[in-house]
């Protein structure tokens, strides 16, 4: 079984890096795992010119960006999504991801489609003592996975993380959440 693990931060030495390490490391004895950060690939806003509501299909120029992405997608049987908070909410580098996935979605019919039966995961951070904007992240993660009828299976929220090193107290939190995927 394949397990996809996405850094949804332009941070690839941060804290949500360092959690996706992690993450991987624990994974990786009962998973064949892949690692991907979003900043790794490069692609434009989406337009909402909604023309993949009748073709299944993005018309912008880099689509096979979004589309190679959603390959990962496809190939995995599990979903870890590690997201930071930025204002509250996802970065927008990952809501821009999340929009130009609109031809996978199923809000619209044709709509393009991975393979069912996926399990998806949630880790928010964030660098106040507060759960409030972990739950609107995970939210936001949960809302994209639905759909793409990506059974929302678990979720763990982690609160004063500014820093990698503020990872390490938090080790076996995320070591126990990772038992269960």
């Amino acid at each position: 079984m394949k397990a996809l693990i996405i850094n949804c931060s332009p941070v690839r030495t941060g804290a949500t890096a360092e959690i996706v390490k992690l993450v991987s490391e624990q994974l990786s004895t009962r998973y064949s795992v892949k690692c991907i950060c979003i900043d790794d690939y490069a692609y434009a806003f989406c337009r909402g010119c909604r023309s993949c509501h009748n073709t299944a299909k993005c018309v912008m120029s880099d689509a096979t960006v979004i589309e190679n992405i959603m390959d990962e997608y496809d190939a995995a049987d599990i979903i870890v999504s590690v997201s930071p908070s930025y204002w509250a909410d996802i970065p927008g580098q990952y809501k821009a991801f999340i929009d130009r996935c609109t031809p996978w979605c199923d809000t619209h019919e044709p709509h393009a489609s991975i393979r069912e039966g996926k399990k998806g995961y949630t880790i928010a951070l964030r660098t106040g003592p507060g759960m409030h904007e972990c739950e609107r992240i995970i939210q936001s993660i949960e809302h994209f996975y639905g759909h793409l009828h990506i059974e929302c299976s678990g979720h763990l929220g982690l609160t004063s993380i500014e820093y990698k090193e503020n990872v390490e107290p938090r080790k076996f939190e995320i070591i126990d959440f990772c038992k269960n995927i």
